[in-house]
Order: C-alpha cells, then structure tokens, then sequence
C-alpha cells in the first residue's frame, strides 16, 4: 500500500511537472469513451422535436447532407452532429420523435425557439416554444424513469437496443447550448437596462437546471455559451444598427454586449457550479468567440459574405416555405452554394459554418478548462480551475527561468486535494 501511494505521488509531482510546460494532464488518458448523449437546447441543436410536434421542415432544410428534410434548421449538419460524430455515436433522435427514434446512444431534447426561462404568455406570444429548458429536464427525467423500469421489465433484445443502459445515464454526456431565444426576446421587447437586469435571473435557471441534471445522475457536461447575436442577418437587416453601433464586421456592437454579458454570468455561474459539484466535470464552451472569429476571417476561410444568407426572405417567406406577396406566390428558396455562407436563414448556420465551429471546438481550444470533447469526463489535477490557469499563465512566460520551484510549489498547493488516497 505503501508503494502505491508513493507511486501515485510521483505521479502528481510528474503532472504537476507537464503542467508547467503547459501540457493539460487528466486524471486518465484513454478517453472518456461515451455510450451516449444527452442534449437540452433551442433551434441550433434541434434534430426534428419541432418537425416531429408540429410542421416537419420543408427543403431545401436538410439538403446539403441528408438530401431530404432531416428536422433541423440547416442544409446540412449541426455542431451536436459533429460532436456525434467525434464520439462514434449515431445522430441522436428527437425525444418527441415517434417514429424511426432510437434512443440507444441518448436523445436530444433540443426544441426550436426554447429559452431557459419559463415560458409565459409574453413569451409564447412572441412566438417562442413552451419546450423550455425545466421542461426539457422534466421530460429527460421521466425518460431515465421509464427506460429503467422498461429495461429491468423486458428481456426483448428489440426493446433494448432501442433504449439506453441505465448503467449509461450517469457514464453519458450532458450537453447544454440555450439562452439565445432569451436574448433574442429581451432585445426586442425590453429596454436595455431591463435587459441587464433580466439576465441573472435567467442564468440561475440555467444552473438550477444543471444540478438537477446532476441530481439525475449526469456527470460530464458540456455548455456552450451563446454566440455574437447581433452578428446574425436577421437583426443586421431588421433592426439596423445606429450611427457608431456597428462594429468592423457589420455587427451590432449593442447587442453582441448583451450577449457578451449573459455570457459572463453565465461563465460565473459555471465556476460555482464546479465547486458546488465536485465530482462533476463542467466544461464551458465559448461558442461566441469561436463564431465571431469565424465572422471576422470569413473571407479567409470561403466565405465571401458573412453578413448575408442562402435561403428565405427576411420579413417576407421563411426558408422552404410560401406566401402570397402583393398577390405573387414567393417561394423561399436556397441560394446555389450553401457552402460559401454562414447564415442558412438570418438565424441560424450553414452546415459549412457548422462544421467549421465545431472543428475549432472540439478540441477544447475555446473550452475552460482546455479539454477535448473526448475528456470530457475527465477532470484535471486541480482544486480549481483557476489555480492550474493562473499557473499556465505564469509558467508560459517565465516556465523554468529560476523562479520554477516557486510555480511547482504554487501547483502543488493546488495540486494537494488529489493526494489525498
């Protein structure tokens, strides 16, 4: 025994060691090996809940990759596609979904046009979904309830392979990407300073949502932040920015601030989160900034005009859809080459914008800590996030200078809760 706590004390003053070099050291290296996923969100992750409630989505949606409608606001794929596909698991079915569903590798709540916040009749007025995120949770735990008792029930190899392990709920991730619906309410129905004050009340439903994640089993989270709202068409074109409210980029300086401050919050509240639940990994993903870079390189990385999109009119016919126009029927159609535009419909992505968000992101370089969806789970040599960061800060400029004793006493500090055996 005692061999083996020297072992593994060797082995933290190795990591602490890898850390100065600025090498993230986990607890294991094999990978998390997730056998499935769990995903809460709004339209950008929406794999068919509203065609599956409502009115599937017409083509062109779908087009680029599934060649038919495929239930999301897309031509293609989304992110929570790609991150599927990182992880080896099958696209994941709509939870509303009842027919061709199977929820072996998860199930995704995700609803177009959710908020975080309960929706009341000013909210469902303005055309948003009921399907809110403490719906979303609600409806996740009666599927853990049921698949459980169904599970122990049955000894169908049919049943079963269209349904989790319950030994998968808490082995699974948790991936959250809500709060764009809120700002997008917010900026269109509130002054700025009731916007301001909205925001906390929101960001602590969203943690409240969190922990009863965690109270159901969930382990490993993934969350993104939300993205640069005041880049999208849709506000660029309807509510056109005033004189000195533009950016370099063509984006509405004011709104993006807004998004920026729920981001804050939000990054706040993850941070007490972590300590809140200690033996949760949470990783926060900042979507805005990997988007926003993607806007200001657009030219760069194939995309002439970050600021237009492929299909619908704004204000006139949606995308796939028909109106009748001064007495003209107006079909909202696709424009030729999904591929070289951001923006699908004013609102949200092209696969192509897609693709490219998700390959910056899921490595881990816009995640806190700098963890790759495939670690997810694992959690760092660390009683804080912000001592190992603070301690990469200080060794990347001054690493093994003459000062290297004080940092490796500093990680060690930070380092000590894991020597406890």
């Amino acid at each position: 025994m005692k061999n083996s706590v020297k072992v593994v004390a060797v082995g933290v003053i190795l990591v602490a060691a890898f850390q100065q070099l600025g090498i993230l050291i986990l607890v294991r290296s094999e990978g998390c090996h997730f056998p499935a996923i769990f995903n809460f969100g709004d339209s950008n992750s929406d794999t068919g809940t509203v065609s599956a409630v409502l009115d599937r989505l017409p083509l062109p949606n779908g087009q680029t990759f599934f060649g038919k409608p495929s239930g999301r606001y897309c031509d293609g794929r989304l992110i929570i596609d790609f991150m599927a596909e990182k992880l080896g698991i099958p696209f994941l079915s709509a939870y509303l979904d009842s027919i061709g569903a199977n929820f072996h590798h998860g199930a995704n709540h995700a609803a177009g046009g959710s908020t975080i916040q309960f929706v009341d009749a000013k909210l469902y007025g303005a055309g948003f979904n009921p399907l809110s995120l403490e719906i979303q949770v609600s409806q996740f735990e009666q599927f853990k309830n049921r698949t459980t008792e169904l599970w122990n029930q049955s000894k169908n190899s049919c049943i079963r392979n269209t349904l989790p392990n319950p030994e998968d709920f808490s082995r699974a991730l948790y991936t959250m990407d809500i709060g764009q619906n809120d700002i997008h309410f917010a900026l269109t129905t509130m002054t700025e300073v009731q916007v301001q004050a909205s925001i906390s009340a929101i960001v602590d439903l969203f943690a409240l949502a969190v922990e009863q994640l965690y109270k159901l089993g969930a382990r490993a989270f993934w969350i993104h932040n939300t993205g640069p709202i005041g880049c999208l068409p849709f506000f660029v074109i309807t509510y056109p920015p005033k004189a000195g409210d533009a950016d370099q980029n063509g984006c509405i300086v004011s709104k993006n601030k807004v998004a920026q401050q729920f981001n804050n919050q939000l990054k706040a509240k993850v941070s007490t989160l972590r300590h809140r639940l200690e033996d949760a990994t949470i990783i926060y993903v900042d979507i805005y900034s990997a988007k926003y870079s993607l806007i200001s390189n657009a030219k760069d990385y194939g995309f002439p005009r970050p600021l237009e999109y492929c299909c619908g009119k704004i204000g006139i016919v949606d995308c796939g859809e028909k109106e009748i126009v001064n007495g003209t029927e107006v079909y909202g159609t696709s424009c030729n080459d999904p591929a070289r535009y951001i923006s699908w419909d004013g609102i949200h992505y092209t696969e192509a914008a897609n693709k490219w968000v998700a390959t910056r992101i899921l490595d881990g370089s816009f995640s806190e800590p700098k963890v790759s969806i495939a670690n997810a789970c694992l959690r760092p040599f660390s009683s804080t996030i912000t001592d190992l960061n603070e301690a990469e800060e200080r060794s990347s400029s001054s690493a093994w200078d003459g000062n290297g004793s004080a940092h490796m006493h500093h990680l060690m500090k930070a380092l000590q809760p894991t020597l406890v055996l």
